[in-house]
C-alpha cells in the first residue's frame, strides 16, 4: 500500500495533464459508465461538514473522505482536511492512501480552469479572485497555465489575509502583477475573468448589471443550498450557464435560488462535458458553476498514483 503525502503529490502533478484528466472525466460523466452514490454529507452546527464520496468505474475504484471546518481559516489552518483511498479493482484491497486536501486543491483548480478554457476568450489577460483561501491560490496557478494572465486582482473581506495571499502568489508567479482590491467593484473594473471561492451565504459581487456585463465568471465556492456567491443581476444577463454535474442544480444556492425565483430557466443550464468539442459563444457574459464530484477525485487520484509508482515517489506501508 502506497502512502502519498502533500509533498509527494506536488512532485508528480502537471497542471496541463490534470486539466486533460478532468476533461476526460467530464466526457465519461456524459456516458454514465460509472457508479457514483450520492455524496454523504453530515453537517454539525453549520461549522463542521463531513463528506464521504465514493465512486467506481471499471478501471478505478475509490473514496474520498473530507472534513470542512469553516472556522479553521481564522486559526491559520486549511478549511479542508482529508484522505483519498484507492482500491484494487480486482480484490478491493487498498492500493493507495493519499493526502486529501492537496488532491482536492489540485483537481478543483483544474475543474475551474476547464471552465476558463472553454468559456472565456483566449486573449484574456486579467484575473480576479474573490476569496483568498487555499483554493483561491490553486485557481490562480491553473488559470495562469490556461491563459496568458498578466495581472491578478484579489479581494477578501479580511484585508490582512489578502495581503498575505498576494505575497504567496508573487513568489509562485513572479511574472504576474498581483494587486489587492479594496472592494469587489474595484476588482470587477480590473478583471476580465472572475473566480469566486468563498462559502458566503449571500452574493459577494454587487447586484449591478453594468459592472458584471461582458465579464466571465467561474463559481467554485458555493457547494450548499445555503450558499450563494452570485447576485440576481448576473443571472438575468447570461444566456447560458455551464455546470460540471447535473446535481449542481440541486446542490448550490447559486442555481437553486435563481431557478426558484424565476431569474433563470432550467433549459439555460448545460453540463460543460456536452460542449467540450463544440464552440461556445464567449463574446458576451459567461458563467460556469462547479460543485465537483467524486468522479473527478478518483480519476485524478489514479493519475497521481500511477505516476508516483513510476517515479518511485511515496512510502510503501505494510
Amino acid at each position: 500500500m502506497l502512502y502519498l503525502s502533500s509533498n509527494d503529490i506536488e512532485k508528480v502533478i502537471n497542471h496541463e495533464e490534470v486539466v486533460e484528466i478532468i476533461e476526460s472525466a467530464m466526457l465519461l460523466y456524459e456516458t454514465g459508465n460509472f457508479m457514483q452514490p450520492d455524496r454523504i454529507t453530515v453537517n454539525r452546527k453549520d461549522k463542521e461538514t463531513y463528506l464521504y464520496m465514493p465512486c467506481f468505474t471499471d478501471e478505478v475504484k475509490g473514496t474520498k473522505i473530507l472534513t470542512l471546518y469553516v472556522e479553521n481559516a481564522q486559526k491559520g489552518i486549511p478549511t479542508i482536511q482529508g484522505v483519498m483511498l484507492l482500491n484494487d479493482v480486482q480484490t478491493g484491497k487498498i492500493n493507495c492512501i493519499m493526502e486529501g486536501s492537496t488532491l482536492t486543491a489540485y483537481r478543483t483548480g483544474a475543474v475551474g480552469s476547464c471552465g476558463i478554457k472553454h468559456t472565456t476568450p483566449k486573449n484574456v489577460t486579467t484575473l480576479g479572485i474573490v476569496g483568498t483561501g487555499i483554493q483561491g491560490y490553486y485557481q490562480c496557478l491553473y488559470a495562469c497555465k490556461i491563459r496568458n494572465i498578466k495581472q491578478i486582482t484579489v479581494f477578501d473581506i479580511f484585508k490582512d489575509k489578502a495581503e498575505e495571499f498576494k505575497k504567496r502568489l508573487e513568489n509562485a508567479l513572479p511574472n504576474v502583477s498581483i494587486r489587492v482590491a479594496d472592494s469587489t467593484e474595484e476588482l470587477l473594473n480590473n478583471s476580465e475573468v472572475i473566480v469566486t471561492v468563498t462559502t458566503s451565504p449571500k452574493p459577494v459581487l454587487p447586484n449591478d448589471a453594468d459592472l458584471l456585463r461582458g465579464k466571465h465568471f467561474i463559481g467554485i465556492g458555493s457547494y450548499k443550498p445555503t450558499m450563494q456567491e452570485y447576485p440576481q443581476a448576473l443571472l438575468e444577463i447570461v444566456d447560458d450557464i455551464f455546470i460540471d454535474v447535473e446535481f449542481a442544480k440541486e446542490e448550490t444556492g447559486d442555481l437553486i435560488n435563481p431557478l426558484r425565483e424565476g431569474w433563470i430557466k432550467e433549459n439555460q443550464i448545460h453540463t460543460l462535458g456536452k460542449y467540450l468539442d463544440k464552440e461556445i459563444n464567449v463574446d458576451g457574459t459567461t458563467f460556469y458553476k462547479s460543485v465537483g464530484m467524486a468522479l473527478f477525485d478518483i480519476t485524478v487520484a489514479d493519475y497521481i498514483y500511477y505516476k508516483a509508482k513510476k517515479l518511485g515517489i511515496g512510502i510503501e506501508l505494510e
